[in-house]
């Protein structure tokens, strides 16, 4: 299963992509986006602790204007839906 991190802002996001079973992770500091496939921001700082950097292999997500469902979408399509 994928591991997502998520900026800790973003609880309606956290929610929905624990109901569709993936392993989420609190965004709080650089070190927690270590080991996640992908990550979701909220792109007020486009740069969020500087997760865009090395610190993180897979994608990020920039949240702004998208509800849960669509941001779920999304990472679906990045992670090819494996589940």
């Amino acid at each position: 299963m994928p591991k997502i991190g998520v900026e800790q802002s973003l609880t309606d996001v956290q929610q929905e992509l624990q109901s569709k079973g993936y392993d989420v992770v609190q965004l709080k500091q650089e070190q927690d986006a270590q080991g996640c496939d992908c990550c979701v921001i909220t792109g007020q700082d486009q740069n969020v602790m500087g997760i865009q950097d090395a610190a993180i292999q897979g994608s990020v997500i920039n949240a702004h204007g998208m509800t849960a469902q669509q941001v779920c979408q999304v990472v679906e399509e990045k992670m090819g839906h494996q589940q």
